[in-house]
């Protein structure tokens, strides 16, 4: 049997045939990688744009928000792990073509909706299904929002740069060595984040987490880096709730929070709290 190297994300998973990566969500079928997450539909709502976080971006309207399952990271902290840890056989999903997808975005027209946002899970593990869909919204003059972790190389991507009006990137810290907690890779999601920002609009969440990624210099050159991509990128700063295999740990405080806005406020124009 052939086997095959995912060259998507930094784990540069070597599949043999019908073997699926450390994403859960890719697989090798007769020589060549696909997203077996295809299409699989697990969570859909309609969501004020403002959720994604998107401040910046058509203030005020609602998106068609949308996720699979898998993830190409290993957050201890995740918020949707139940998906985002999932492989097929551990979720209940409905399956729906890029056809259809769009013809649902187009129903919710009416009350809101400006198009669709690929969101919940780790959207890009099935960027094939991005593209197919992005490709059919754009026909129909819908905006398309990716909602990302940003660890992916940047050149398998081409087709999906140009069709993306918006990303939502988490930086989840500013060291390689939180990211080695993840199984990222800092330098990864800064060239994807440099690379989006060029293309499309992009805003940058941060999740706080008490002793993890909560420094004041680690913001400092966290909101640095970002103003020397373009200092009009806003930052969300998140509040950290007890999540998954972080149950114990505490909340972030607020005070923590506003200190962390004050030091990013120093190089960015924008900066924002979330989850206070």
């Amino acid at each position: 049997m052939m086997s095959i190297r995912c060259g998507l994300c930094p784990h540069n998973c070597l599949l043999q045939e019908n073997q699926v990566g450390l994403c859960r969500a890719r697989i090798n079928r007769q020589g060549a990688v696909v997203a077996e997450n295809y299409g699989r539909i697990t969570s859909i709502a309609l969501d004020p744009i403002e959720k994604k976080p998107l401040y910046h971006f058509y203030p005020g309207s609602k998106i068609l928000s949308v996720g699979s399952y898998g993830c190409n990271l290993f957050c201890s902290f995740c918020q949707n792990y139940r998906i985002s840890t999932a492989s097929a056989k551990d979720v209940s999903y409905r399956k729906l073509s890029p056809e259809q997808l769009v013809e649902t975005a187009k129903q919710y027209s009416p009350r809101g909706n400006i198009g669709l946002a690929f969101t919940y899970n780790e959207p890009i593990v099935g960027y094939e299904y991005i593209v197919d869909c992005a490709r059919l919204a754009k026909q129909e003059g819908q905006k398309v929002v990716v909602v990302t972790n940003g660890c992916f190389y940047t050149e398998p991507l081409e087709a999906l740069w140009p069709l993306v009006d918006a990303f939502n990137i988490d930086l989840k810290g500013f060291t390689e060595a939180f990211y080695t907690k993840m199984g990222g890779a800092l330098e990864v999601v800064k060239q994807f984040i440099a690379r989006a920002a060029a293309l499309s609009h992009v805003e940058v969440t941060t999740l706080i987490i008490p002793d993890e990624n909560d420094g004041l210099e680690e913001m400092r050159a966290l909101s640095a880096w970002i103003a020397s991509v373009d200092k009009k990128i806003p930052l969300h700063i998140s509040r950290f709730f007890p999540m998954y295999k972080m149950v114990d740990k505490s909340p972030t405080d607020v005070e923590k929070i506003m200190e962390l806005q004050k030091t990013a406020q120093e190089n960015l124009e924008f900066v924002y709290r979330g989850n206070c």
